[in-house]
């Protein structure tokens, strides 16, 4: 059998042509890009008329992000904006409207944006019949930075693989860096103890990146996590040079630290 590769969105969007039929969707469907999305959002936005209140509803930038995070942490709309989003908090009921226009005309233009490419392959996958076949197509699933997969993510990969046989992830707890994208560091954590046969775990310490100095202030960090997979890293690149702590008031002295230190160093040799 021929190999896959791409992201969740590629192989979602593959999929989903392959399988349109069997789940009521037009093979030649539309995908928008966000810039496409959060327009037809704005379009839903006009036409109920909460471009014009009183008060000052979310943009449609604003609108279309509540949304996304809503899909990809599958979680209760109360829950996003209380917990990412409490300034738009007030608007609940008018976002649940607007939502659900923006749902009505994406079908009625058989169009799908970035995050249906993952809800319908979760919502097919969760089909018995599609999901036995959808999971024979695949021998072996590999993802790789797995620390950064969303609910979704991790839920479809679940539907493929129930009892976890052919399916590996590769990623570091420590490198759980896009909450801000909705991505749940517990889909790592928790995946080894999720199957009935409990998943293999193989730790990959050595690191040939960096020196031992690094290493050894990056894992008196990482050392400090309430909950975190136990790894030692080390490395057999030597250095006397230790890190050095530096702070700086914003982002912009701090790219004028680095260039700073960049041409220093350059022309000293």
């Amino acid at each position: 059998a021929l190999s896959w590769a791409g992201t969740f969105h590629g192989i979602g969007a593959r999929l989903l042509r392959d399988y349109a039929p069997e789940i009521g969707l037009d093979p030649a469907f539309t995908i928008h890009d966000r810039e496409d999305s959060a327009d037809l959002m704005n379009l839903a936005r006009h036409e109920l008329g909460f471009s014009k209140t009183e008060g000052r509803f979310p943009t449609k930038g604003t609108c279309l992000a509540i949304y996304s995070r809503a899909v990809n942490a599958q979680a209760p709309l109360g829950e996003i904006l209380g917990s990412v989003f409490p300034w738009c908090a007030g608007w609940a009921e008018q976002l649940k409207t607007l939502f659900a226009r923006y749902v009505e005309i994406k079908q009625a233009q058989n169009v799908l944006d970035y995050d249906d490419l993952l809800l319908y392959w979760a919502q097919m996958a969760g089909e018995p019949e599609i999901s036995a076949h959808l999971g024979g197509r695949f021998d072996h699933v590999l993802v790789d930075e797995y620390q950064d997969t969303n609910r979704l993510q991790a839920s479809i990969l679940t539907a493929l693989k129930p009892d976890g046989s052919g399916l590996t992830v590769v990623g570091d707890d420590a490198q759980s860096i896009y909450s801000f994208r909705a991505a749940e560091v517990r889909n790592i954590l928790d995946f080894p103890k999720q199957f009935a046969q409990p998943a293999e775990i193989v730790m990959l310490e050595r690191n040939y990146r960096s020196t031992e100095t690094i290493l050894a202030a990056a894992n008196a960090v990482i050392g400090e996590a309430s909950e975190r997979f136990t790894k030692n890293l080390w490395s057999e690149r030597k250095s006397a040079e230790k890190p050095r702590l530096v702070s700086v008031r914003d982002e912009a002295e701090q790219a004028s630290y680095v260039c700073q230190a960049i041409l220093t160093e350059r022309e000293a040799g």
